[in-house]
């Protein structure tokens, strides 16, 4: 599920699932000192149903252990996130093509667990690529590294949708 930013694709994805049991896996990093942030989370919290477990996983540790559950749907929300915080994990931002290349390892681990997960699977991401080029290095940087972990994703996907003002369209 490829979106833009409040673009209904995390609701749309929470849809898909309505009131079945699954298990919602969160990826953002909660900081209790951004209260509008704070607010982003409680928003998405309040949304889900009764019959679903969180598990937060805004790790990539924790996200591949969360890719490694059988049985009842897995909802990930988002895998932008998560990257952004691997890539300061790594700390890419100013770092150079080592630090780039740990957190490529980190990626590969995900889309390896994306690849062997045996329960059904929605993945929701922003879509970053259709915009200008950022001006700086570090958004340069994210947009490419998020474009090319959407294609890796979608290349392993059955469905591929994508989200824009609200409105689904089908991918693949």
């Amino acid at each position: 599920m490829l979106g833009g930013a409040r673009s209904g694709k995390s609701a749309h994805a929470e849809g898909l699932l309505s009131d079945e049991p699954a298990i919602y896996v969160a990826t953002a990093r909660r900081d209790p000192s951004d209260a509008e942030w704070t607010e982003r989370i409680a928003e998405h919290e309040r949304r889900r149903p009764s019959t679903w477990d969180t598990v937060e996983a805004p790790t990539t540790d924790t996200l591949v252990e969360a890719l490694r559950h059988t049985g009842n749907p897995l909802l990930v929300d988002d895998l932008t996130t998560w990257l952004a915080g691997a890539m300061d994990d790594a700390s890419v931002w100013d770092g150079g093509a080592d630090e780039l290349a740990a957190m490529r390892a980190e990626r590969d681990r995900v889309l390896q667990a994306i690849t062997a997960c045996e329960c059904p699977l929605i993945m929701v991401t922003n879509e970053v690529g259709l915009g200008i080029v950022p001006a700086t290095r570090s958004g340069r940087l994210f947009r490419d590294e998020l474009g090319w972990l959407n294609a890796a994703v979608a290349e392993r996907c059955t469905d591929v949708l994508l989200m824009v003002a609200g409105i689904q369209l089908r991918l693949r």
